[in-house]
C-alpha cells in the first residue's frame, strides 16, 4: 500500500470531531480513490495512535473492531449490538464537511 495513501487516509481520520463517525468509504472517497475503502481499513489496522481508528466504522453503522466500543461509548456515542444509533445524525463525510 502506498505511504503517501495511507498518510492522506490518516489526515483525514484525525480530522473527524470527538462523538461522530464516518466510514472507510467516505475518507476514500475524501482521498480521491472511491473504491479502495478496503485499502482505508488495512491502512488503520497500523495506524500511528494519534489517529483516532474508532470513529471509522463500516457503512453499515457497524463496528468492525470490538475494542472501539468504550471509546466510542466515551465519546457519547450510542450503540446497540455492535451498530451505531443515529448514524445519520453523527455521519461526518468529510467531502461535505470541510
Amino acid at each position: 500500500m502506498d505511504e503517501i495513501f495511507k498518510q492522506q487516509v490518516y489526515e483525514i481520520t484525525r480530522l473527524i470531531p470527538k462523538g461522530r463517525v464516518s466510514s472507510y468509504g467516505a475518507i476514500a472517497k475524501a482521498v480521491g480513490y472511491p473504491n479502495h475503502s478496503r485499502h482505508v481499513g488495512k491502512a488503520m489496522g497500523g495506524c500511528p495512535e494519534d489517529v483516532p481508528a474508532h470513529r471509522v466504522i463500516s457503512s453499515s453503522g457497524t463496528l468492525s473492531v470490538k475494542e472501539f466500543l468504550p471509546k466510542l461509548e466515551a465519546e457519547g456515542i450510542v450503540i446497540e449490538n455492535f451498530r451505531i444509533k443515529n448514524i445519520k445524525k453523527l455521519f461526518w463525510d468529510p467531502l461535505q464537511e470541510l
